[in-house]
């Protein structure tokens, strides 16, 4: 199997076409054909199936490109490598956007101070679809809250964040004190995230352990604007503290929740060690060096750290 080989197959599964990889590649059709039917020979399995809008990959060729794209960073980043003294090639790392406002500046500065020759790249996303850019091996790492991914992933727990009921401080109803039960929030208008997010099945579970049965008066997923319509006044959320970290939401008032059980875990998870680069290695532990940082120096209201335990691997069906 060669090099070349691997190459002309991704370029005709991100183009969908012979003649379309081909340009790209700079090579005649024909012979691109003739390589791929020779990877297909060597691997005794047919990788592509021709339909008349194109080609598509058959399920053995989804998982050959998954592999496929991995094997090739890996060799891309081997050559940076051989380039070079330093640590080098790329990572790329996901998190939520809430997890992004308090770690996401003091993870890049960490990471090119100590690896400046590694290039970092950042997504920003909902957890559950970093799960899933996960399990396609789109990203080598990410932040996510729940403790059981749906495919093999290798797991390092690191954090359990605290709820906190936040809103403007002239919002009617709005509690104060040191604390709040959830069954205690009355008709309070509260502005959550929708079903499909992480955080909203967490605290599904919470009401309905509390037997209080919230004011929902709308469902926002993007964090930044959901915090607009907070500031001005429409309606309270319930948040981890780290929604709190953008300087313009210094201004609202922030209340924690009672209930031990409204906590959510915050993990790092990742590819394989065997499959992660020399580069996913060290990022893994520059972000969990950065997180105890923070959480020590009382930077991410509400966080505790978890204690000190191995990387695991969790599979469920």
């Amino acid at each position: 199997m060669e090099l070349r080989q691997l190459r002309y197959f991704l370029s005709v599964v991100k183009h969908g076409s012979m003649g379309k990889a081909a340009l790209e590649l700079g090579v005649v059709t024909s012979a691109l054909s003739q390589q791929i039917s020779r990877l297909e020979g060597e691997l005794s399995t047919r990788l592509l199936q021709r339909t008349s809008a194109g080609v598509v990959p058959t399920d053995a060729g989804l998982a050959f490109w998954r592999q496929a794209q991995l094997a090739l960073r890996h060799i891309d980043d081997a050559a940076l490598a051989a380039r070079s003294a330093r640590l080098s090639g790329h990572v790329s790392v996901g998190m939520a956007p809430s997890t992004a406002s308090v770690l996401g500046v003091a993870f890049m500065k960490a990471m090119r101070t100590r690896y400046p020759e590694v290039r970092l790249h950042m997504v920003e996303s909902l957890s559950g679809y970093l799960a899933s850019m996960l399990s396609a091996r789109q990203i080598d790492l990410a932040v996510l809250f729940r403790e059981e991914p749906a495919q093999s992933l290798s797991l390092m727990p690191l954090l359990d964040e605290r709820l906190f009921l936040i809103g403007a401080g002239e919002l009617d109803g709005m509690p104060v004190g040191a604390s709040v039960r959830l069954k205690n929030l009355g008709r309070l208008p509260l502005i959550l995230p929708s079903g499909a997010h992480g955080l909203r099945s967490l605290l599904a579970s919470a009401f309905k352990r509390a037997e209080h049965e919230p004011n929902i008066v709308a469902e926002v997923d993007g964090l930044a604007l959901l915090m607009d319509f907070v500031r001005s006044g429409l309606g309270a959320t319930i948040q981890p503290g780290a929604a709190l970290a953008r300087p313009e939401n210094l201004v609202l008032t922030s209340v924690p929740v009672a209930e031990k059980y409204a906590t959510r875990p915050n993990l790092i998870a990742s590819i394989s060690d065997d499959e992660l680069s020399p580069a996913g290695l060290a990022a893994r532990v520059v972000l969990a060096d950065v997180v105890r940082q923070l959480v020590q120096e009382g930077r991410w209201p509400g966080a505790r750290l978890r204690e000190p335990g191995s990387s695991q691997k969790l599979k469920t069906s």
